[in-house]
């Protein structure tokens, strides 16, 4: 019996020596991992400030092709331009939902292209598809449905 005592006392000092190296170097971690810059953050101060030369220039530097929320930036900067090229806008949302076909911003900003291109049914179905998605409230939701109705109170025009 006391052959078995010893090996048993080892092995839990053993397992405290370990327990107690782990928590030193669990101490010189920090709590949570450092958060990635978003490499789409110069892009979107440009967007918010409406500087679309520089929005395209920066979303063209990144070059995140395979990336939603790249896609649907592109498509927005291109649309808001002046003059805007509606028909590159329409191609970069497409990718965008062909990525994330429950991208919120590429429904919302692709119903709102449609809306400028004349597709009221094309902006309706964007609707439709952001109502089925959303639970209110729903700021994509909210900003496309005013969209179509100032759009019908227009006479067809935004």
């Amino acid at each position: 019996m006391r052959q078995l005592l010893f090996p048993t006392r080892l092995a839990a000092a053993a397992l405290l020596l370990g327990l107690a190296a782990l928590s030193v170097r669990a101490d010189d971690t920090p709590m949570s991992p450092p958060t990635e810059t978003d490499p789409l953050a110069e892009a979107r101060e440009q967007i918010q400030a409406r500087r679309w030369p520089a929005a395209l220039s920066e979303l063209r530097r990144v070059n995140a092709t395979s990336q939603a929320d790249w896609n649907n930036l592109m498509g927005y900067a291109l649309r808001n331009q002046s003059p805007p090229d509606l028909a590159a806008a329409q191609r970069y949302y497409d990718a965008a939902l062909r990525i994330n076909p429950r991208h919120m911003g590429a429904l919302e900003y692709s119903g709102e292209l449609a809306l400028m291109k004349g597709d009221l049914p094309g902006a309706e179905a964007r609707l439709a598809d952001l109502a089925r998605l959303c639970r209110t409230p729903c700021e994509p939701l909210d900003d496309l449905r005013k969209s179509v109705a100032r759009y019908k109170a227009n006479g067809g025009r935004l």
